[in-house]
């Protein structure tokens, strides 16, 4: 499907400093190391409230793609990633929220396949907000694209997330473009909590959004930084590029059955803790006096 070019504003401009403020965070971020052979320049050096800065950002494209319990999906998952951001100067980021099966060995055996696959893993696990947030904190590249892990997402809509985002970017402030999953291939009880759930969202927050639950989204890894963090902020990143001054813009994207394994959410539990943080968020948007440009004289 071609690119929609929706297009949703705030403000007309976000601010260019880094802000995150430290009591919306529940917890600091599990440490990280850099992959082997990074050489002196690739350095690390943390923020106080411990979100960790790479400063050194030799390529383009980091793909994050959160995983617990997915062994029978990662292998499939990492190569087709792989031959669809073979155009670009990337990484693809594994990052392993405590699972319990064979997902990580799955991973391991693939370095000698994929040279740019790193493997990062929570002691425990710690949801998929935290994943993604340890995964953008670890990346080089200045865009990041998220995916979901159990090969539901499909990885040949990477570049045309990608290149939505470039081409948005130059004609506006767009921090995000975020994928609108069509002929969805989930159970019926589920399409119909995920149209509820945004439904409600949409109407709470203003933010546009028929799809936030799809795991397929491009942004700019400094505008995800600048976002304050909360557990299952993932499903409100809309919302919250918004509230910063950032555009959002959507783009078709595919979806496919699952193949192995199961889901890990159940509807009750995701619409329950959906309601309360869509009221948190609101909270968050009512409590933000807007972006502003800011300049050193």
């Amino acid at each position: 499907m071609p690119f929609r070019g929706w297009g949703l504003r705030r403000s007309a401009h976000a601010g260019r400093l880094l802000t995150v403020q430290r009591a919306l965070y529940k917890a600091p971020l599990f440490g990280v190391s850099l992959p082997p052979g990074s050489g002196p320049k690739a350095f690390l050096s943390w923020t106080d409230d411990r979100i960790e800065k790479n400063f050194c950002m030799p390529i383009s494209l980091s793909v994050v793609v959160p995983v617990m319990d997915e062994a029978g999906n990662v292998a499939t998952l990492a190569r087709e990633i792989e031959a669809a951001a073979k155009g670009e100067s990337h990484e693809i980021i594994f990052v392993d929220d405590g699972s319990t099966d064979g997902t990580v060995n799955s991973l391991a055996a693939l370095r000698p396949e994929i040279p740019s696959l790193r493997i990062l893993q929570h002691s425990r696990n710690l949801g998929q907000s935290r994943a993604w947030r340890t995964g953008v904190a670890a990346a080089k590249g200045e865009i990041i694209v998220t995916i979901d892990g159990d090969g539901q997402n499909d990885p040949a809509d990477i570049p045309k997330l990608v290149a939505a985002l470039r081409t948005a970017s130059a004609e506006g402030h767009v921090g995000l473009v975020s994928g609108v999953r069509v002929n969805r291939l989930d159970p019926s009880n589920r399409r119909f909590a995920s149209g509820f759930a945004n439904s409600f969202r949409r109407a709470m927050l203003k933010d546009g959004a028929v799809d936030s639950g799809c795991g397929l989204k491009a942004f700019w890894r400094e505008a995800f930084l600048r976002l304050p963090y909360f557990d299952h902020m993932h499903r409100f990143l809309i919302a919250l590029m918004l509230r910063e001054g950032y555009e959002v813009r959507f783009v078709d994207v595919g979806h496919r059955a699952r193949q192995h394994g199961k889901s890990k959410y159940n509807n009750f539990h995701r619409a329950m803790v959906g309601l309360v943080d869509t009221f948190g968020v609101r909270w968050l948007q009512k409590r933000f006096g807007g972006s502003v440009d800011t300049r050193e004289i």
